[in-house]
């Protein structure tokens, strides 16, 4: 393997540097709650036109296009960087590229093309993954290795705590019932958005734009970044062979290449959870923005709670075991999420009265699926968070690009598989439940080859 020309030993942070670092997920995650999950994709399955299946197939097929892109290019660019020295240049360029196409998503009118918000999705959701590919790069200069799993899910808990804040600022203030034009706490919606238009889901694009400009500059201002290495030609040259020499180590380096393929497989189920799964409520209930926010909120509450305290188990009891806890409880959760529908529960087992008793989740079946979606407000901060702190553990700060590139490659891979498998069996069956259940397979594949990967999953240490 090609010898880095950076240094090999990191200067770790102080306090403000470290909490500037973590602040990178409470400016990012708002696009991911708000836009991606609980607002804005549901309003384009749902509202942005007169065909939900196909609406959700084309979600689908949005993630799966930019899945693909990200897979190609991580990796490469992680090499580059690791060459060219800092980090934060290319977090600048794709911050502004993200904040322009999340801000277009405004002009998404229900009846407008579809192809448009599906473009600026792609980019956005590339240049979202792009930064954070560099962000996490930094991570290993930053503390010590006792430490990562520390700051990984206090990061990611603050992550949740922003993406909660900015959805209950939507449903409180900005998202109103259409048929009483009020907001859930009884007031008219800010701006005079009309809800009748997706005003209320649409300015989303916006405001995550705008959060993520404000907080990603304590990181700029604050942590510090790689030193200066070779010119960008020369650094594309060097960081593309040490990318191929990175490739042809890994074949000796068996446990990382376990730990990146199990992670392959599990991210695919929890990305499609993500992407997919405050759409598959919408389809299922009829939720619409209100209700949707409100799940989001549950989720993310608990989420916060779950981080903060894997934090310190992961410290105590390893990133191993806390990404097998979790990927447990997704599985457990997914099963019971495909399972439930109106009037019933584990597919019929568990019959549930279908009288809807009035107001937000008022049938059974819906209070059943809150219940599900607990455990994966509990699992999905610590499976991603630790897995982070899992290969942070596992390598040198001087290789920590390349390998954060290729951990993005193993987070979208094949994760167009699953939403292109889910695309294909529920437009060939018809049901969003049985395109859902083709996640588990992934979950399940991913937790079983993870229990045979050694931590840290390094062998030569």
């Amino acid at each position: 393997m090609a010898v880095s020309h950076l240094e090999e030993v990191p200067a770790k942070a102080g306090r403000r540097g470290v909490w500037g670092w973590m602040l990178f997920d409470w400016a990012a995650q708002p696009f991911f709650t708000v836009v991606t999950t609980f607002i804005f994709g549901p309003y384009f399955v749902s509202r942005l036109t007169a065909d939900p299946v196909s609406a959700q197939t084309a979600w689908s097929n949005m993630a799966t296009i930019s899945s693909l892109i990200i897979a190609i290019l991580s990796p490469v660019l992680g090499s580059i960087a690791d060459q060219s020295g800092p980090r934060k240049p290319w977090i600048a360029f794709f911050a502004l590229v993200k904040i322009t196409c999340v801000s277009a998503l405004w002009f998404a009118a229900p009846g407008s093309p579809i192809i448009w918000p599906m473009i600026f999705m792609i980019l956005a959701s590339i240049a979202a993954e792009f930064s954070t590919v560099f962000n996490d790069s930094m991570m290993p200069r930053l503390v010590g290795r006792d430490e990562v799993g520390r700051i990984s899910n206090i990061a990611w808990g603050l992550g949740y705590l922003g993406g909660m804040v900015v959805l209950i600022a939507v449903v409180t203030l900005l998202a109103a019932n259409p048929q009483t034009g009020r907001t859930l706490i009884g007031l008219p919606p800010l701006f005079g958005l009309d809800p009748h238009q997706g005003e209320d889901a649409r300015i989303t694009g916006p405001i995550a734009g705008l959060w993520y400009l404000v907080f990603i500059l304590p990181m700029f201002f604050f942590t510090p970044d790689a030193a200066k290495g070779l010119p960008m030609a020369q650094a594309v040259r060097a960081g593309l062979s040490e990318l191929a020499g990175t490739l042809t180590d890994l074949r000796r380096r068996i446990g990382i290449a376990k730990f990146l393929v199990a992670r392959m497989l599990y991210q695919d189920g929890v990305n499609g959870l993500l992407i997919l799964g405050g759409a598959f409520a919408a389809g299922m209930f009829g939720w619409a923005t209100i209700e949707i926010g409100i799940y989001g909120i549950i989720l993310n509450v608990v989420a916060i709670f779950s981080c903060l305290l894997a934090g310190r188990l992961d410290r105590h009891l390893g990133s191993k075991i806390m990404v097998v806890i979790s990927l447990v409880l997704l599985i457990v959760a997914t099963i019971g999420i495909v399972s439930t529908g109106p009037g019933f529960v584990f597919f019929g087992l568990l019959p549930l009265s279908q009288e809807d008793a009035g107001g937000l989740f008022g049938t059974a079946a819906e209070k059943a699926y809150i219940l599900f979606g607990l455990l994966i407000g509990i699992a999905f901060g610590p499976v991603q968070a630790s897995s982070r702190s899992y290969l942070a553990r596992s390598i040198e700060p001087s290789e920590s690009g390349r390998y954060f590139g290729i951990y993005a490659f193993s987070g979208r891979a094949t994760s167009f598989l699953a939403t292109l498998l889910f695309s294909m069996v529920t437009y060939a069956s018809g049901s969003a439940r049985l395109g859902m259940a083709t996640l588990i397979i992934f979950l399940a594949a991913g937790l079983l080859l993870l229990l045979a990967t050694p931590y840290p999953a390094d062998r030569r240490r």
